[in-house]
């Protein structure tokens, strides 16, 4: 066996350094924006999701990983990000800390897919989630950070949609079904069995379907923004003043509904100009106002969303901007004099330099030619005649100009570059 299994795939340099960059830079905006990261187990109980996420749901029908321990217990590779995170919350009471808790997360997640570029049946999640708020301004807050993200990834032009679901009770959810069904039931011989069965569990999955067929025949459909209630459609209103203040542009989009039963009110998606439309979702998410209590909680809302990491890197690519791995600052080249290179290197680590050091015998010629694939900025060359002027040669890796530094004086001589 030398393959990985279908759907997964080894992340190997220079693409496991771009992936790392982008790690750290969506760190730094949601840390900037007073997110604290949280680490859930990569599997949990599979009702966590099926009550989480929503039995009628794609993800918990088709693509959950789900097995039994070796005591009859059934737990499910983790499919998204949300749910682990509220059960988190519920376990430790973190909201007995303070509210709104604010946490982000990086990891992977598994769904049963088919396969392609872009889509991965293990793929890598950056999120956040706010819980224990209801304030429209948190709302916009959540989505101006991930657009923040993607704008530091360089993904090119982003398109956010942007919708309210409104609340579960009568004025709004409750009065919008009723129309659906009626609406779906005048359309059912046209649509497909798998539209037919969604419309008969939950009505709203039914704007899940990719058959294109039952996509024209949904255009026809009710749009909830016309059932919201007055205290849904102000809160709607107010996270859009919010995000126009913000200076960031979105589309509404009525039959926005994103695909787990937990959503309520604002929902919104991100979408690339720089991908075609079957790859083109970086992600997205939405309040979810009633998940809290029904995973053992308080009655608390929250507000979240997910990024793709796979997918804003073949964004950034094609836009041309993808996240930069760091460079090596400084590789040493020992020309015989091992112990003067090795120390050296550990001068130039220990004032916070990144540093590395062409280990076994080769030629100089070698030796620079590995450093220029490494991409170091500098290469260190340590030979007889630095040894006997307590010095080394430092070669510029773009420019190929050289000066030579005293030993002890390298590492403020990179900082001065």
């Amino acid at each position: 066996m030398t393959a990985p299994p279908r759907g997964t795939r080894d992340l190997l340099p220079p693409e496991s350094a771009r992936f790392a960059a982008l790690e750290r830079l969506a760190a730094d905006a949601f840390e900037g924006a007073g997110y604290l990261r949280v680490v859930t187990p990569v599997f949990e109980a599979t009702e966590l999701f099926v009550r989480g996420v929503g039995e009628s749901t794609d993800v918990v029908r088709k693509e959950m990983y789900t097995f039994p321990d070796r005591s009859g217990n059934s737990l499910t590779l983790r499919p998204e990000g949300t749910a682990p995170v509220v059960r988190a919350l519920v376990t430790h009471s973190l909201d007995k800390r303070g509210v709104p808790v604010k946490l982000y997360y990086s990891a992977p997640m598994f769904r049963y897919e088919r396969a392609q570029k872009g889509r991965y049946r293990q793929h890598h999640q950056l999120g956040i989630e706010a819980i224990g708020c209801d304030d429209p301004a948190l709302d916009a807050e959540v989505v101006e950070v991930g657009w923040e993200v993607l704008r530091r990834a360089g993904v090119g032009p982003v398109t956010l949609l942007l919708n309210s679901m409104g609340h579960l009770g009568e004025e709004c959810r409750g009065s919008y079904l009723p129309a659906l069904r009626e609406f779906l039931a005048g359309q059912r011989d046209r649509l497909d069995p798998d539209c037919r069965r969604r419309a008969d569990e939950n009505p709203l999955r039914v704007f899940d379907c990719k058959v294109p067929q039952d996509q024209a025949i949904l255009a026809g459909a009710p749009a909830l923004d016309a059932f919201l209630c007055s205290e849904c459609r102000e809160h709607f209103a107010a996270v859009r003043g919010f995000l126009g203040d913000a200076g960031i542009p979105f589309e509404v989009a009525p039959r926005l509904v994103r695909g787990f039963d937990y959503y309520t009110r604002t929902t919104f998606e991100y979408r690339s100009g720089a991908l075609d439309w079957a790859q083109n979702a970086l992600g997205g998410g939405g309040r979810y106002d009633g998940l809290v209590e029904r995973l053992g909680g308080p009655a608390l809302g929250g507000i979240g969303f997910g990024l793709g990491v796979e997918r804003i890197l073949l964004a950034a690519e094609a836009a041309g901007g993808a996240p930069q791995a760091p460079r090596l600052d400084c590789f040493a080249i020992p020309l015989g004099e091992l112990v003067a290179a090795v120390r050296l290197v550990r001068s130039v680590r220990a004032a916070g330099f990144s540093a590395d050091l062409a280990y076994g015998e080769r030629s100089l010629k070698a030796a620079l030619r590995h450093a220029s694939r490494l991409g170091a900025r500098y290469a260190a060359i340590v030979g007889a005649a630095e040894r006997e002027a307590g010095a080394a040669t430092l070669r510029n890796m773009d420019s190929g100009e050289q000066d030579q530094v005293a030993i002890e004086e390298v590492a403020r001589w990179l900082s001065e570059r």
